[in-house]
C-alpha cells in the first residue's frame, strides 16, 4: 500500500512539482531589469530544489511555531 500525497495545501494553494512547496507564480520584482529578475528568481529556484525535504519532526516544529497563541496576540 502505498501513500498518496495531497495536491493541496494549507489556504488552498495548488501544489506543483515537487510535493510541499507552492506553485511559482507572481513572483514580486527584486530588480527593474527584467533579466536580471529572471536570474535573481532562477538562483532562488535553484537554491530550493537543491534543499532537503522537511522531516516530519521539522514540519510540526514549524507548524506548531506558527500557531501559537501569543504570536497571534502580538501581531
Amino acid at each position: 500500500m502505498s501513500i498518496q500525497q495531497s495536491t493541496e495545501s494549507a489556504g488552498g494553494a495548488q501544489l506543483v512539482g515537487t510535493p510541499g512547496r507552492p506553485a511559482r507564480r507572481n513572483r514580486p520584482v527584486r530588480f527593474d531589469d527584467p533579466a536580471r529578475n529572471a536570474a535573481y528568481w532562477a538562483r532562488i529556484d535553484r537554491i530550493v530544489d537543491a534543499a532537503p525535504p522537511l522531516s516530519d519532526e521539522q514540519r510540526a516544529i514549524i507548524r506548531t511555531a506558527f500557531h501559537q497563541p501569543a504570536a497571534r496576540e502580538a501581531a
